[in-house]
């Protein structure tokens, strides 16, 4: 018997749900009528976005927290981290009273960062990725003696993300599946043993970006397996190594492992804002993207997925909007040279409204290196339904004669 099935218990889980009664939200879980439409399977949000801090990380942080003697509480806790797990912990020690200090990538979201100070911690900003964070934080910890918060490998972390999965199955008497962004492994590891314990009918499934896939190699091939990450909109799962303990639950509970695409995230957190009027963030939109894809399920099948946090910068909004509406055919932008004379524009832009597309800006350059004295460069953005209209738009361009020479 390996150390994760000797050491985590149900019963851990079942103290852990009871010790966090009254100190974290039980969030929603809503059918999505939308989503459901579109995946053709019955949609459910387990809503952990609405949680405090957004996110479900502050389940671990509390528990972890909570279980410490008075001696280790004295000693303070550190943790190393991307984002929501730092504000998880800042949030239970300050509740807590005990000292904390968050190790997080100089590249973590501005808003996580000032939400994890405003909270209470003090945030040291260490190296390009989780990782490099992470070893900058077990330094210090050995040099202070603090308690280490481990952000997912840790049973007390696991058990207290488990909760989530009672919490699905309380409410649920009928269900074919869960879907779980994985990064780490710490909520799909505890999810999975409590369901599967309760429930062992319901299916499991983890998601991962194609950009930080390491979970998925380690499931496939039943190793513990590290990769090189990419740059990704979902870098709440931007993990290169899974956790140990995670691993070993997720290799006995979960059924499988898939990857998406950053696009199919994109267009899910987009998805998100119009039809569930909800901000996730890329990490959290993961297991959505799956459903909405049919890479998970049947048709006609009940599945939950879990949203697994909402914690975004403005202008991380803004970019992953504008990369979704791109990625789904919603926004075109294309170049086209045209006669520099008097109504040329005003009839290409009437072609495309004939078309039914929204015009967004107009760009009108004379003046572009390679352009004759008779010639003028427009770009132009337009709002656009799908894919379909913006074939459509460019047929009934080329039909009049225009040359478009190249999209944006």
């Amino acid at each position: 018997m390996n150390d994760a099935q000797k050491g985590l218990t149900f019963r851990d889980i079942e103290a852990a749900a009871e010790r966090l009664s009254g100190k974290i939200r039980r969030t929603p879980l809503e059918v999505s009528r939308s989503f459901s439409q579109l995946s053709e399977r019955e949609v459910l949000l387990k809503c952990e976005n609405l949680q405090l801090t957004g996110s479900f990380k502050v389940r671990g942080a509390f528990n972890k927290i909570l279980s410490l003697t008075n001696q280790e509480k004295e000693r303070g806790v550190i943790a190393a981290s991307a984002g929501n797990h730092a504000q998880g912990v800042a949030l239970a020690s300050a509740m807590a009273h005990v000292a904390s200090t968050i190790v997080m990538p100089k590249g973590a979201p501005i808003a996580k960062v000032e939400a994890t100070k405003a909270y209470g911690a003090s945030v040291i900003l260490h190296g390009h990725s989780y990782d490099e964070a992470y070893e900058y934080a077990r330094e210090i910890q050995k040099e202070k003696g603090s308690i280490f918060v481990h952000a997912f490998d840790d049973q007390a972390i696991i058990a207290g993300q488990a909760v989530v999965g009672l919490e699905i199955v309380e409410e649920l008497s009928q269900l074919d599946g869960i879907v779980v962004p994985v990064g780490g492994g710490g909520l799909i590891s505890g999810l999975a043993f409590a369901v599967k314990t309760l429930r062992p009918e319901v299916s499991i499934i983890g998601v991962q970006t194609e950009a930080a896939p390491a979970m998925v190699h380690s499931k496939k091939v039943q190793s513990h397996r590290t990769v090189q990450c990419q740059a990704t909109i979902a870098d709440g799962i931007a993990v290169a190594c899974p956790g140990s303990l995670n691993f070993e639950l997720v290799d006995r509970f979960v059924d499988d492992m898939v990857t998406v695409e950053e696009e199919m995230i994109a267009s899910a957190v987009v998805l998100l804002l119009e039809r569930a009027k909800m901000v996730v963030e890329g990490a959290g939109a993961a297991a959505l993207a799956a459903l909405v894809s049919k890479k998970v399920g049947n048709a006609g099948e009940r599945w939950v997925a879990v949203l697994s946090g909402g914690n975004m910068d403005i202008t991380s909004v803004a970019k992953i909007i504008e990369y979704g509406l791109v990625r789904s055919g919603r926004r075109w932008e294309f170049r086209i040279v045209l006669p520099d004379r008097p109504g040329a524009l005003q009839h290409l832009l009437a072609e495309v409204a004939h078309g039914g597309a929204n015009i967004i800006a107009v760009l009108h350059d004379r003046l572009r290196p390679g352009l004759s004295l008779s010639q003028a460069e427009v770009i132009v953005t337009l709002e656009t339904r799908d894919h379909d209209h913006i074939r459509e738009l460019r047929e009934r361009l080329l039909h009049k004669g225009y040359r478009i020479e190249r999209n944006v």
